[in-house]
């Protein structure tokens, strides 16, 4: 069996596959299951093997290459606009045939073990900041409701909330501080469990030239430098610096029309977490007089610090594309 081009349309148990030959003409349309995948893969010839951006996808990717196929991953976004009737697993693999042979369609390229690992350790360690953040707030909002004011700053909270308990007990009774310092208790593992996984992002960056580099960057330290390598597999996939600053959301969004160009605020799009580390490593280094550019001060006065921050969240982007790609650590020009 001929075929040039095999979509698959992923899901838990059962996929589908659609197949076409040279001339486009479909010549296999089956459902699999999933302990048979592989057994229908291996008895291909080698082809282009297309499946959506989605959960597992860079599992099955490293498992087809090793078999001498090519790997094609499509963001889902894109295969939508191909699917021509009601959605289903047949339409949709058939839709992912047809994004793939688009020669302007985008790919994402496959993600190797080191670059999954690093991810998972930076979702699990975004988690536990959460849950740490949400039993905080809690903790304030138990205080409160005995007439008992917390310190702004968490750090402050954190450090003094025995002395809290302490001073406050006459307020406080028997089960609210029961709960406050089982709280505590929480509190104290999560932090244990944060530090152990910066522990070993910190092992990761020592053992990564990538990341090394990338730390040479002013607003960028630990965690974006591993995010950022995590993320991005092979920096040659943009152009240009500005394609990776608009693949982060940090470029203005537009909307013209009529030869009318309207620029709006930045697009929001790609990755929400590693836009974030980007803009708050930018923002610490508007916030130092040390770091500020001429160029940093003149945009804070006209447009705002928040505005000035995104700008430089930006411009750090585009750093960060041009130290990746050229494999050469950042220095900063001369004044």
């Amino acid at each position: 069996m001929d075929i040039k081009i095999l979509g698959i349309d992923l899901a838990k148990r059962v996929f589908q596959l659609h197949g076409v030959n040279e001339h486009g003409k479909a010549i296999l349309t089956k459902k699999v299951a999933r302990k048979d995948l592989l057994k229908v893969i291996v008895k291909l010839k080698p082809c282009t093997i297309a499946m959506e951006a989605c959960g597992s996808c860079h599992y099955w990717a490293r498992e087809f290459r090793k078999l001498g196929h090519e790997v094609k991953l499509i963001p889902a976004q894109h295969v939508k606009a191909f699917l021509k009737t009601n959605k289903n697993d047949a339409n949709d693999a058939e839709a992912i045939v047809e994004a793939s042979i688009r020669p302007s369609m985008r790919f994402v390229p496959v993600k190797e073990l080191q670059h999954q690992d690093i991810q998972a350790l930076h979702r699990c360690r975004e988690r536990l900041v959460a849950e740490k953040v949400a039993l905080i707030n809690q903790l304030r909002g138990t205080f409160l409701e005995y007439g008992v004011l917390t310190p702004d700053s968490r750090k402050r909270m954190i450090s003094g909330l025995s002395t809290l308990i302490e001073d406050n007990a006459e307020k406080l009774t028997p089960i609210s501080i029961e709960l406050l310092k089982a709280g505590q208790v929480e509190l104290r593992e999560l932090a244990e469990k944060i530090d152990k996984i910066e522990l070993r992002l910190k092992l990761i960056l020592k053992e990564n030239p990538v990341c090394q580099l990338l730390e040479t960057i002013p607003g960028v330290g630990l965690m974006t430098a591993t995010a950022v390598f995590g993320a991005v597999v092979d920096s040659s996939q943009f152009k240009n610096g500005r394609d990776f600053s608009a693949w982060l959301g940090l470029v203005p969004a537009q909307h013209s029309t009529g030869g009318r160009s309207r620029l709006l605020g930045i697009s929001k799009r790609g990755n929400p977490y590693l836009r974030k580390l980007i803009v708050h490593g930018a923002r610490s280094r508007v916030s130092m007089p040390v770091l500020q550019s001429q160029w940093m001060i003149e945009v804070e006065k006209r447009r705002g610090r928040n505005k000035a921050v995104v700008a430089q969240a930006n411009k750090n982007a585009r750093i960060i594309w041009a130290v990746m790609n050229s494999k050469k650590e950042y220095k900063a020009r001369a004044a």
